[in-house]
């Protein structure tokens, strides 16, 4: 059973950054896409942005977000030490939220939760005004 352990969250300022981390405990990322996910209280959870598995032809992993976190976010990965990061930057107070990591299967449904095969915990996130 894999098992996902996000790392990073923590109570910020309008405007700070934060840095998640979302450890693997075994080597997924060639067969599973990566995604991040949040939930405000009362709310569904909602997609924050993935990173994709390799495509043939194509440097590097591509990259999707959300409009809502387009241009502050970024996703990024380490494959030596199987983890995946949230850079999040300018951050909001409507970014308040616990924040997931996932694991979904191939490149597509990265948008759907419930394709999701493996979770974290989720982290804590709490942007003040």
């Amino acid at each position: 059973q894999v098992q996902l352990v996000e790392s990073g969250g923590g109570l910020v300022q309008a405007g700070d950054s934060l840095r998640l981390s979302c450890a693997a405990s075994e080597r997924i990322f060639s067969a599973y896409t990566m995604g991040w996910f949040r939930q405000a209280p009362g709310k569904e959870r909602e997609f924050v942005a993935a990173i994709l598995i390799s495509w043939i032809g194509i440097k590097g992993y591509p990259t999707t977000y959300a409009d809502s976190v387009k241009g502050r976010f970024t996703i990024s990965r380490d494959n030596a030490k199987n983890t995946v990061y949230l850079q999040m930057n300018s951050l909001k107070p409507e970014d308040t939220a616990v924040y997931y990591c996932g694991a979904v299967p191939g490149s597509t449904n990265y948008q759907s939760p419930e394709k999701y095969t493996y979770w974290g915990q989720g982290t804590q996130v709490t942007v003040s005004s």
